[in-house]
């Protein structure tokens, strides 16, 4: 197998391109970064100039002219944050100094209720773009900063009337566009029986999120041509020759729309200022004609009908904008100019198919991007906290749902599906989760996106700045007082090797399920995580499809054949109206052979109003469309078929990913639990030649000589495993029979020391511990942060026997020492070692050196967030013998 040659002779490639953050550093200072980077496994970085003084100016040219000359000497690659803060979309400020007219416009709805009959009413319209602040904030301190003032450039498009049905609906027939009777900022109107609403449709720069004011309109072409020559351009001109060799593209960070802020901007169903563009409505009118305007109130109040039409109408239009005038727009730029353009949106909490946070639709906003991308920081992500909403860093709680059983099958999905991907993901991974965050939350992190198809990461981060920097920790290495910077070349190796294992082949998978972002546009829907945590805990895989992608399927022995994949069935998650190609598409798909499986029920029409009703009844009346509600989602499938793997017994927290090369799959298990280990047998749909492969000690063991499909799990809490199916023998060792003869525990006394990192290997404070305990307890060392050194003897009688050392608990990164030799390093359970190579009949000293983080001694704001953990070992500590 080519791919396991390259891993066992330590050729793999490198998946990892971490943050450097540049503050304007001296050249020593950025080499010796530039070196421990290198020296931790990685082969890239990408340069981060948001804390920088002087970006696209001659002291970063000077800065990054130092990163490129190390970068060259030791082949790495050098990616380029594309502004000079985040989120991207900046243009280092460039928009709002010279380009005021392209900052990021808005439609804002301002809505007035009257009563009714009222000859020549005269209704004020001109302070529909004003603010309510400047009237709310008198008696309040004058001092304050005032933003109230109305701007200029704002101008009324539309007077549009509706009688009133409820408060939050008008009566759609009814609705009539009253602008002719504007006269100098009054409507002079006859209201007619009943109470009006009265909607003032206003072109404004103002009323979006305020971290983003001033930044560019992202469905404007020209304001993304700002971010061009401000940014991008500048950086060809002065490195030409970089581009396509060690300069290797652009980064770009968190672009959205921002017309408020938050993630839960549903449009129809949050009040907020929506994304424009001079064109819209002119583009609107192309599918609803002249009455396109009279419709736009709709987007934020119900109508008697119409408003799931010119919702779905208005956000695929501003999606499709935004792609094609700015992901697209950066995106051919980097072609142009020989280098690939990478990035990632905001995801959070369902963003990433709305308004706000978001871009409008994931697959869209990435669609021209050299790889498939997301991100997690600020605890979004964390062992066992999958169920729901749970409260954290934000106000609002993350939704553990959405992070643990959606966005990393998002991001791998497109990566998947998109051929421009070539089946690469990128996560941005580790930030913000304080001093407390170290190697072990970070492993757990890494192999829970690796199990779902994520194969390339931006570790977050190295900073430059003087230790210590509160700005979004941990930080690796930190000038060195980072203790367990000296073992990140150990993660950073296991990530290069799986991701190098889950790279260049082919995902295998059950299902396609239906990314929700145009149901969710048109009425009531399902989030496409509801079915994904169904088949994610029984162990069913699936990518997630959009619409637009599914266009492209086809239909081959009664399987859907998408971009070298094929699926068993496609999945709806609960949609009341849905795109009417979507029915053209599933009509297709049935003739042709495919399942289709509706969960809780049929749409009852298309986002357009076209009719449908045809389409729907034939749905009903089709043996291959299923209606099945979520909890009975698994159960059906695997009735009729649609699995790849089968357990012994159920285990809700394995998570699996397959993946094939051209005469092996690669089957990559984690137990996803932080705190039950898993005991199971897997039974796979194909068979071969077993191998297991241990990308941690990068060494390849054959189990059984014949021909099997049985694979036995014994998983630790946070302990992944990978097996390899060939179809042809390996040239590997056998697996060593052993047998178990006996087992004592180590009791104390424990000869202690401790050593910063800093003093490392120098220990001082030595003391002596009857019982192991932790270390941070308030009696001991609770602000202590390096590592604990445990020193014992150890007796053998009898070296023709095998031994094997179970420290039990530790916090959280141990290795083990026999007289003097290493015996290895763990970062997260088991922490078993095998020592037979190591002891000596007789007196033979143990060592065991714990390292934990520096979240003891900061103690910091964002650490406050996650369970300080204990320090040292907790054991109990046990000496195996087994039967060599």
């Amino acid at each position: 197998m080519e791919k396991l040659t390259k891993l066992l002779t330590k050729q793999e490639n490198n998946y990892i391109f971490p943050f450097l953050w540049m503050h304007g550093e001296s050249e020593e200072v950025i080499e010796e970064y530039m070196h421990e980077i290198y020296k931790s496994g990685i082969r890239a970085v990408c340069v981060e100039p948001r804390p920088h003084p002087d970006f696209v100016g001659e002291r970063w040219w000077k800065d990054l002219q130092i990163v490129l000359e190390v970068a060259k000497e030791k082949n790495m690659k050098v990616w380029l944050f594309d502004d000079a803060h985040f989120p991207t979309g900046y243009a280092n400020g460039a928009i709002i100094k010279h380009h005021p007219e392209l900052r990021k416009k808005f439609l804002k709805i301002t809505q007035l209720d009257f009563h009714g009959p009222q000859r020549d009413a005269g209704i004020i319209v001109r302070h529909a773009s004003g603010d309510r602040n400047s009237i709310l904030s008198v008696g309040t301190d004058g001092t304050a900063e005032i933003n109230g003032q109305k701007d200029t450039a704002d101008q009324i498009i539309g007077i549009i009337a509706a009688k009133i049905i409820d408060y939050n609906t008008v009566d759609t027939d009814t609705l009539v566009d009253i602008t002719k009777h504007l006269e100098n900022g009054v409507v002079y109107w006859d209201v007619p029986e009943g109470n009006w609403r009265i909607f003032i449709l206003v072109e404004t720069f103002s009323g979006g999120e305020r971290s983003t004011e001033g930044y560019l309109n992202p469905i404007d072409p020209n304001a993304t041509q700002v971010l061009i020559d401000t940014v991008y351009q500048p950086h060809f001109d002065k490195f030409s020759s970089h581009f396509g060799t060690t300069i290797a593209g652009f980064f770009t960070d968190e672009p959205r729309f921002g017309n408020i802020k938050g993630p839960d901007a549903i449009i129809g169903k949050t009040e907020m200022v929506l994304p424009w563009h001079a064109n819209i409505v002119a583009l609107l009118e192309e599918t609803f004609g002249k009455s396109a305007k009279e419709l736009l109130p709709l987007l934020l109040t119900d109508g008697t009908k119409k408003q799931h039409q010119i919702r779905h109408a208005y956000m695929n239009l501003v999606s499709k904008m935004y792609a094609e005038n700015f992901t697209n727009k950066l995106a051919h730029w980097c072609t142009e100019h020989g280098v690939e353009y990478v990035g990632h949106l905001i995801e959070d909490n369902n963003a990433h198919g709305r308004l706000g946070y978001g871009a409008g639709h994931f697959f869209r906003a990435l669609g021209g991007q050299s790889m498939s991308g997301i991100d997690v920081v600020l605890h979004q992500l964390l062992p066992g906290m999958d169920e729901g909403y749970f409260k954290t860093f934000t106000s609002t709680g993350w939704d553990g749902e959405f992070f643990h059983y959606g966005l990393g099958k998002l991001g791998a999905s497109l990566g998947h599906l998109d051929s421009q991907k070539k089946g690469r993901t990128m996560c941005e991974i580790y930030g913000a989760y304080g001093w407390s965050e170290g190697l072990n939350l970070m492993k757990w992190m890494t192999d829970h996106m690796l199990v779902r198809g994520i194969n390339h990461f931006v570790p977050h981060s190295f900073d430059m700045a003087p230790f210590p920097d509160a700005d979004c920790p941990p930080h690796f290495y930190a000038h060195g007082i980072n203790p367990q910077h000296r073992y990140l070349h150990l993660l950073m190796n296991y990530t290069n090797r799986v991701s190098e294992l889950l790279s260049d082949g082919q995902h295998v998978a059950t299902s396609l399920i239906l990314y929700h972002a145009e149901a969710e546009w048109s009425g009531n829907a399902m989030l496409f995580q509801k079915p994904a945590k169904v088949l994610t805990q029984n162990q069913i895989d699936f990518d997630i499809v959009s619409l637009d992608l599914l266009m492209n399927a086809e239909v081959k022995n009664n399987k859907i054949l998408l971009h070298q994949e094929e699926f068993h069935n496609l999945v709806i998650p609960y949609a009341e109206r849905l795109p009417k190609a979507f029915f053209e598409k599933a009509a297709q798909l049935i003739r042709a052979g495919a399942m289709l499986i509706f969960i809780n029920a049929l749409p009852v029409g298309a986002s357009e109003d076209d009719l449908v009703s045809d389409e729907i009844k034939w749905l009903e009346e089709s043996e291959q469309v299923k209606i099945v509600p979520l909890e009975k989602l698994a159960s059906m499938m695997r009735a009729e078929g649609a699995y790849e793997i089968m357990l012994e017994k159920a285990a809700a927290d394995l998570r699996y990913y397959q993946y094939r090369h051209l005469e092996n799959t690669v089957y990559m298990f984690f137990n996803e639990s932080p705190d039950s280990e898993i005991i199971n047998k897997v039974t796979l749909k194909e068979s071969g030649y077993l191998y297991k492969y241990d990308p941690w000690e990068n060494n390849c063991l054959r189990w059984v000589e014949t021909i099997q499909n049985e694979i036995p799990l014994f998983l630790a809490p946070q302990e992944a495993a990978i097996w390899i199916v060939s179809d042809c023998q390996l040239d590997a060792q056998q697996v060593p029979a052993s047998k178990q003869t006996g087992e004592c525990e180590i009791t104390g006394p424990w000869e202690v020391a401790l050593a910063t990192a800093a003093e490392y290997p120098s220990f001082h404070k030595s003391f002596v511990l009857e019982e192991l305990t932790n270390i941070a307890k308030p009696s001991l060392y609770p602000a202590f942060s390096g590592s604990v050194r445990y020193q014992k003897e150890l007796f053998i009688n009898d070296c023709s026997t095998d031994y094997q050392l179970d420290l039990g608990e530790a916090y959280e990164i141990a290795e083990v020492f026999i007289n003097g030799s290493s015996a290895g390093v763990k970062v997260s359970k088991p922490y078993v070692y095998d020592i037979s190579p190591f002891v000596q009949k007789g007196r033979n000293l143990l060592t065991v050196e714990v390292t934990n983080t520096l979240g003891t001694a900061q103690k910091d704001y964002l650490s406050q967030y996650r369970i300080l953990q204990p320090t040292g070992l907790l054991g109990s500590v046990k000496l195996k013998t087994f039967q060599k």
